[in-house]
This record gives C-alpha cells, sequence and structure tokens, in this order.
C-alpha cells in the first residue's frame, strides 16, 4: 500500500498533462488515520465522477461495540454517519474550480427511511465510506492542484470530522441506535400481539407536500381510538401507547380528503425503519407487507391466477398464465399471487387504485350478468379464506363500496385525520339491512413451485458492457480490497438506473414504477444487480423463483450486496430492497 505522500508526488508529476494521466492515481493510500481508496478514474471531466472510498479500521473509529453487535443497529448507526459525512462534503462541493464536473464531492442522501446502502456500511473489520469526486480540469488538462486541495485539505477535515466517534455529539450516535432497536422491538412484538401494524399516538402521518416526503408542519398528531389502544414498554423509549391493527379484515373508511390514503401510505412506509423527526418513526407494519394496485399493460409470465380468473373465452391456461399486455384485473390478480410468492402476510390496498371489477361484483351486477358468464371471482369473496386459510390479512381503503363492511373485523373511520372504530355501528347498520354472503368455492393457493423466468443462457450480450448503474463507465475487476485491477475481469452487462421507477439493463428496460413500496432509487440500482446477477449465475439452472431469491439473499446476507458486483469494486449508490421488491422486480423482466 502506498502513503499518502506519494499521491502527493503523483499530482505533481501529472499536474498539467492530458486527463487520462489521472488514471495513474488509482489505487490505496494510507493517511494514518484512514486509507483513502481511489476505486475507479472517470475518462474526462464531464463523465460521471471518479468513485472513492474511505476505509477505517473499527477499533480506531471507536463506535462502541454494543453499537454493532445486530445488524438493524449497524444499519441504522452507517445511517446516521452517511448523513453527518454528506453534510460535511456538502460544504466544499464545487470548491474546488476546474470544467465540467471538476469539484463535484457527491455522496449518498438518504431519504427518511434508514436503509442498508454500500455508501456506509461497517464490514467485520472496518467501516466504509464510498462517494464520488469530480477531478478537477481545465478543459482535458489535469488541474492537480485543485485535487490535491480535495483529497489534503477538504477532504481531511471531513473525515475527521464525521467518521470517528471522538467527533461525533455521543447523545445523539446513542439515540440514533436505540430508535433502532426500539422500532425493532415493535417490530417482534406484532406477531405476539396479533397485530398486523402498530400507529404510535403523537405520530405525525401526513407529509409536506407531493414532492416532499417531510413530515407536514401544523398536522393533526395521530391518536389511537381506546378500543384499539395497545402499550408496549419498550427497551428505551419506556412506554407507548398507540392503535394496534389487528390481523384480519380492517377497513379504512369516510370521507374524501379526511386522511384514509394517508394512513394507508404511513402503513405502506411502515416496513421500514425511520430517522428521529420523521413523525412516524414508530409507525411499524408487518415487514412482508404489500401495496397491491392494477397494473394496466405489465408482463406476467407463467403465474396461476386461478384462484381469481377461469374459463376465459379464449380458453387460454389461467394455472399457468403469461401475457406481455396485462388488464387491470388480471395484474393485480397476478400481484396477489405473485406476493403470497414472495412470503407476503398482509396486503394493502386502496380502492381507488384498484381494478374494480377485480374488487368487486355488486348484487346486481350478479343478477344481470351470471356467475357463469364471469371468469373474474372478485377479491371481496376471497379475501375472507386469504385470512382464515392463508393467515393474510388485508388493510384496506374504501370510499364508494359497502359490500366490504360485511367481510370487515375492523372498521376505522378517517374523520379531518382522527381515527374513529367504528366497527359497532357498522355491525348495527348491516343487521338491520339483513344478511349478504361474499365467499367463492374452491379456495386452494398455488403450489408456488413456479421456474424461474431466467431460464435461459447467459446472452452473449452480457459479456460486453460494464457493471455501472449509471450506465458511464466499466466495472473494473480488482486483486485486493482497495483497486488494484486484475486484468482477467470479466465484463458484465450495461446496466443504468432510470431514477426509482425503473432500470435498464443492456437497453431492455424494466419499470417499477407500480411498485410503490421502493422509496429509494439507489433501491432500483440494486435491483438492476441482482437481476443481472441472477441471469449470469442462476440463468441455465431449472430452479424456482422462490429458491433463485433465496440464493440471492442468503448471498447478500453474507457477504454483502458488493457480492453481486464480482469485483472488488463496489458501486457508492446501492441500497437494499425487501424480498417483496426482488420478487416483484424478476416478475416484471
Amino acid at each position: 500500500m502506498k502513503q499518502a505522500s506519494e499521491l502527493e508526488q503523483l499530482l505533481r508529476s501529472i499536474d498539467h498533462k492530458g486527463y487520462p494521466a489521472y488514471k495513474s492515481l488509482a489505487g490505496a493510500y494510507d493517511f494514518k488515520d484512514y486509507i483513502l481508496s481511489i476505486d475507479h478514474v472517470q475518462g474526462d471531466p464531464f463523465a460521471s465522477p471518479s468513485r472513492l472510498s474511505v476505509h477505517i479500521g473499527r477499533r480506531r473509529a471507536g463506535f462502541p461495540e454494543a453499537f454493532l453487535d445486530a445488524p438493524h443497529k449497524r444499519t441504522a448507526l452507517a445511517d446516521y454517519i452517511l448523513r453527518g459525512f454528506g453534510r460535511a462534503v456538502s460544504r466544499f462541493t464545487f470548491q474546488a474550480g476546474g470544467s465540467g464536473k471538476s469539484g463535484l464531492i457527491g455522496v449518498s442522501r438518504p431519504g427518511q427511511e434508514v436503509l442498508s446502502r454500500t455508501a456506509c456500511e461497517f464490514t467485520p473489520s472496518d467501516l466504509v465510506v464510498r462517494f464520488e469526486v469530480g477531478f478537477p480540469a481545465a478543459g482535458r488538462t489535469v488541474l492537480a492542484g485543485e485535487l490535491k486541495k480535495i483529497l489534503f485539505d477538504y477532504l481531511p477535515r471531513c473525515v475527521l470530522s464525521s467518521l470517528f466517534y471522538r467527533s461525533l455529539p455521543a447523545s445523539q450516535v446513542e439515540q440514533a441506535v436505540f430508535l433502532s432497536e426500539d422500532q425493532h422491538y415493535i417490530r417482534g412484538q406484532l406477531e405476539a400481539l396479533g397485530l398486523a401494524a402498530f400507529v404510535a399516538d403523537g405520530s405525525i402521518l401526513p407529509r409536506e407536500s407531493g414532492v416532499s416526503d417531510r413530515p407536514m408542519q401544523k398536522a393533526i398528531p395521530f391518536t389511537s381510538p381506546d378500543s384499539l389502544a395497545v402499550t408496549l414498554m419498550l427497551p428505551h423509549h419506556g412506554a407507548l401507547r398507540g392503535m394496534g391493527v389487528k390481523k384480519g379484515i380492517t377497513l379504512i373508511a369516510g370521507g374524501g380528503y379526511h386522511g384514509k390514503s394517508t394512513l394507508l401510505k404511513a402503513l405502506e412506509r411502515g416496513v421500514y425503519d425511520h430517522i428521529a423527526g420523521d413523525g412516524r418513526e414508530y409507525v411499524i407494519t408487518d415487514h412482508t407487507a404489500v401495496k397491491l394496485r392494477a397494473e394496466d399493460g405489465r408482463k406476467i409470465t407463467g403465474v396461476d391466477i386461478s384462484l381469481f380468473i377461469n374459463d376465459l373465452p379464449n380458453g387460454a391456461d389461467t394455472r399457468r398464465f403469461s401475457t406481455l399486455d396485462a388488464s387491470g384485473s388480471t395484474s393485480q390478480a397476478a400481484a396477489i399471487v405473485e406476493s403470497l410468492e414472495a412470503s407476503c402476510r398482509l396486503f394493502l390496498i386502496d380502492e381507488d387504485t384498484s381494478a374494480t371489477n377485480f374488487m368487486v361484483r355488486d348484487a346486481l351486477m350478479q343478477q344481470v350478468i351470471s356467475k357463469n358468464k364471469e371468469p373474474i371471482t372478485p377479491f371481496l369473496d376471497r379475501a375472507r379464506d386469504l385470512y382464515d386459510k392463508a393467515g393474510v390479512s388485508t388493510i384496506l381503503v374504501v370510499g364508494s363500496c359497502g359490500s366490504y363492511f360485511y367481510i370487515a373485523d375492523t372498521v376505522l373511520q378517517m374523520d379531518s385525520y382522527r381515527a374513529l372504530d367504528i366497527t359497532d355501528r357498522v355491525a348495527d347498520v348491516l343487521k338491520r339491512r339483513g344478511t349478504e354472503t361474499f365467499h367463492a368455492d374452491g379456495f386452494s393457493l398455488p403450489s408456488f413451485q413456479r421456474i424461474s423466468p431466467l431460464t435461459a443462457s447467459v446472452n452473449q450480450s452480457f459479456q460486453k458492457n460494464a457493471c455501472d448503474p449509471q450506465g458511464s463507465g466499466k466495472d473494473r475487476g480488482h486483486d485486493s480490497r482497495y483497486g488494484r485491477k486484475d486484468s482477467s475481469r470479466q465484463e458484465h452487462a450495461k446496466l443504468k438506473t432510470l431514477g426509482k421507477t425503473s432500470f435498464s439493463i443492456d437497453r431492455e428496460t424494466v419499470d417499477l414504477r407500480y411498485v410503490e413500496q421502493l422509496v429509494d432509487s439507489e433501491q432500483t440500482a440494486a435491483l438492476s444487480y441482482f437481476l443481472r446477477y441472477a441471469k449470469e449465475h442462476f440463468g441455465d439452472r431449472n430452479m424456482t423463483l422462490t429458491a433463485l431469491v433465496d440464493a440471492l439473499e442468503n448471498l447478500v446476507a453474507q457477504k454483502g450486496l458488493s457480492a453481486l458486483c464480482d469485483s472488488a469494486y463496489v458501486p457508492t449508490g446501492l441500497a437494499l430492497p425487501r424480498r417483496q421488491e426482488i420478487f416483484a422486480c424478476f416478475n416484471r423482466y
């Protein structure tokens, strides 16, 4: 390993040379308190910035081992450190001059959720922080003096002020870890208490705006109805009262603009931990929950939708149904079955984004169009059996159809953002109206032995391009942690992340815009790596999709997200998606 002084000498030797001279800087340098690794050097000042990483031994970083002895603690601590490092480098970005992206210092910018990220992680030996730097140039001429400012002045100040425990406010570090422990505790208590979710009193559910996920100022704090109130004794927070959403079928009703969808959205995001001050820190949902909706036009491959759709006029086999252009009802049926395959135990559904003909058929419609002429068995007729026989609960927002009340275990009314338990009142109304039955015979879950759609052998195009979620450069193979290139590297499919909603793999786009529990574009980038790794390593194996996802999750659990790259060069911006989103990605490829 080279010393920092050698990096200074290299910078002097390449000053005012052509931009390719920067390539000679790749490697690892000992700065005494930390190791700086220049992992990938950009091709020109207008290309995606160079990738760098800082490595600090865990003992030298000084964080208490009690904060690192469980995955959720490590994730919360790394998230806190990353946010602090991001604030530190933001003061210096573009302070060094030059053309194009010269002087940029970029790092992942987490949102309100706490996610496991490659941008900052604890390995068994080190704290590793990954970021980007635009190497300065005048046109295509190296400005080594400007890069020296970044590497020997700005960066050391950021590292020393934000990556060492001794430099940080101990109470804030402790608060971040303790909050994660409390959230983890609540999540672990849901099953024992027979709950699908928990919403703490005082939670702020509305968001600032449609484009901001921050809490709304002066919003009405959530308060649980007394009939549904549960008090938990958390390890650090102590006693916490809130609404326990029981397993079974829960309806969220009420007038428009009174907070129905706001509550559902909070529950949808409750599968993740949240940072302090978000307002939803103690909104905790069963971590397997899936938000379902109609998705016209999506691709479906070999899904058994016979639980909901049978006897199609064209004679298509609904036990192994495929289409390149699904209807709203067919897509929602497939989404339910795919979610069950992904181990989902809770469905979150908004009537407004569902296919009406899939969700319900009222009595008049059934009189006009007989059941033997309707191939769709509505969700309303299956929801009870899904819970009673398969253990899958449903939380459903309703606003226009009263038939759902007949199958509900709990009915909430949102009234000016206040939750009211109207279950008993609804029961009285139903008694006066008379009994209606919503049930279909023949309930049987698929076997979930569906063979993975990735059964074709690896496409030759996967050998021609490179590992780069921004599609801007080549993945560099290495023979050490810190960046030495391996000339025998394998080149991979070209990947490009298109925001949070999609990515492309060798120019084929995977559309994830209706996978609504993806909260960060870095999760989308990680999904592209999951898919590419699956195609390259499992594409020619005859295995079920469940077995494939199990294998990928085990790989990441043992070796981290970096294992998906087949290289020691790890992309700066990858965040771990849930199992349910991995399934959703593969099902849409």
